[in-house]
């Protein structure tokens, strides 16, 4: 059987020994898990005493599947280990660890799981990698935002299947990696700006970005940022244009802080997965309905679209 290996880490503004107690308690486990906020009503049974050796966290969900976590070692405020048994959809046993170490006056945290896939799916180890290790770097944004915050700027709402209109966008075309996306796309935005205003034009419409190619094997990703024109309107020297048929889509919504974005994207292919939903081959985008000039980062609204068969 393939075996595979995931590992990511964070550094957060807190000492060891209160995010090994938080991350050791799987009563908190629902304030940051990157899985259930894809199915907020997934059914959980928590251990009466969430936070020692033996302890067990369960969940049973539609979307999310099936499963168990088991505490077995726990030594404070450096090491928490961990097995988990996945019942649906394939069973599977893996391990799961979460090493401490102090970071300047706060804690790099590194989760870890190694597991083997099931024969038959010895194909999949690169893309499973790679997806287990977004989840992890979702998973572990929303643990660092929770322990320095104590809240979550992220939620998704779910519209379903829809029919949009016509979309036509002149914007700048860059090739990001997975973890350098929003440092990517900022520098492809203020690079946008620059051109409009060299050329004299007002911003128009929604601020769009397409993402045209996932390459799961080089983590990485080719996307367009713009704003949605008119048919009409010419494109300046220096940007490009996309445009997409009005077409069958299947929307989610998140609000929140746009770092976490991946779970609305996470949520809508989740869903469409689980309702056996064909994707069609356009490209999947999505649309920014405010702003963080005049918005607060919690009420910011992001609408994300796969195109449907």
């Amino acid at each position: 059987m393939p075996k595979f290996h995931v590992s990511r880490s964070i550094e957060i503004a807190a000492p060891p020994e209160k995010v090994f107690e938080i991350v050791s308690d799987f009563e908190i486990w629902k304030e940051w898990s990157p899985w259930l906020i894809a199915e907020p009503d997934a059914e959980l049974t928590i251990s009466k005493n969430s936070n020692s050796v033996g302890s067990t966290y369960a969940w049973e969900g539609e979307v999310t599947g099936s499963g168990e976590l088991e505490h077995l070692r726990l030594e404070a405020p450096r090491l928490i280990e961990d097995e988990i048994r996945f019942l649906k959809p394939w069973k599977s046993v893996s391990q799961v660890s979460f090493s401490l170490e102090p970071a300047g006056e706060g804690t790099r945290i590194t989760w870890n799981m190694d597991g083997k896939l099931p024969f038959f799916l010895f194909f999949m180890k690169g893309m499973m990698e790679s997806m287990i290790g977004m989840d992890y770097r979702r998973g572990l944004m929303m643990l660092k935002e929770w322990i320095e915050t104590g809240k979550v700027n992220s939620k998704v709402n779910i519209p379903g299947k829809e029919i949009t209109e016509s979309l036509r966008i002149m914007g700048v075309r860059r090739t990001s990696s997975f973890d350098e996306i929003e440092s990517n796309m900022k520098r492809a935005i203020d690079e946008l700006h620059q051109k409009l205003e060299t050329a004299s034009i007002q911003q128009k419409g929604a601020m769009l970005t397409v993402y045209h190619k996932y390459d799961m094997k080089r983590k990485q990703t080719e996307f367009t940022t713009g704003y949605i024109i008119p048919d009409s309107e010419s494109i300046p020297a220096g940007l490009v244009e996309w445009s997409m048929p009005a077409s069958p889509v299947f929307r989610v919504e998140h609000v929140g802080s746009y770092k976490h974005l991946g779970n609305g994207w996470t949520t809508a292919y989740m869903h469409t997965r689980h309702k056996k939903i064909k994707q069609s081959k356009l490209s999947p985008y999505e649309i920014y309905r405010n702003s963080p000039s005049d918005t607060e980062e919690a009420d910011l609204v992001t609408d994300i679209y796969l195109p449907l068969k």
